[in-house]
């Protein structure tokens, strides 16, 4: 039987080819996870509104607030006015010289900053437990509002030492503990999506932070 020699041919590889199609697998990932980032994105909306209704009244607010601008706004707010109105009792009170104003000042200040600052971390604690069931959201706000007042109290008191940082601490951690958990309700009531009107957030604001002054002064 005759045998008969074959060849085989003999290809080259190429090998940007595949480094062409690495290079497109990527960028369908890239094109992926951006989708994905997207989808999230319209799923976190959605879940903002409870309905049609309220995403539209959210559109037609004049002088939306963000949650972090919101709870942002209110430390600020509770770490001046709180303290100012504890200042003014001692005053009152005959227990404060004049040379003492600019000591309370200093506290006052830095009680609000870091008040300001703290309540963006606040906002993303609220975000969660506004979501969860009324008395859930309650209690675990009383306790974060204790916290976060201890914290702002705590930090404008340093100033005059540790018996300063202590006394602070504690009439932070009263007024955040019951300040918190009662905006919070309101906040949840009023809220369209995550945004609450400004006129609105004043009046909640500055009405509980009023009537906690008006305790401390004896009103």
């Amino acid at each position: 039987m005759e045998s008969r020699e074959t060849q085989t041919a003999y290809r080259k590889q190429n090998l940007k080819q595949f480094a062409g199609f690495d290079r497109d697998g990527e960028l369908v990932q890239q094109r992926l996870n951006a989708l994905l980032v997207a989808n999230d994105e319209t799923a976190r909306q959605k879940a903002m509104y409870r309905s049609d209704r309220e995403k539209l009244e959210a559109e037609l607010m004049k002088n939306p607030l963000s949650l972090e601008k919101t709870f942002s706004y209110f430390g600020l707010i509770l770490g001046a006015l709180p303290p100012a109105a504890m200042f003014i009792r001692f005053a009152i009170d005959g227990r404060l010289d004049g040379w003492v104003f600019g000591v309370m000042f200093i506290i006052n200040l830095i009680s609000a900053i870091v008040g300001f600052f703290s309540g963006k971390v606040v906002a993303k604690t609220v975000r969660f437990f506004e979501t969860k069931s009324w008395s859930a959201m309650i209690l675990a706000l009383s306790f974060v509002g204790l916290f976060w007042g201890m914290i702002s109290g705590g930090a404008g008191g340093i100033i005059i030492f540790i018996f300063g940082a202590f006394f602070g601490a504690i009439l932070g951690g009263i007024v955040g503990s019951i300040a918190l958990p009662l905006f919070t309700i309101l906040h949840r009531l009023m809220k369209k999506g995550e945004n609450i009107e400004l006129k609105h957030f004043l009046a909640i604001a500055f009405g509980i932070t009023f009537v906690i002054c008006g305790f401390i002064l004896g009103l």
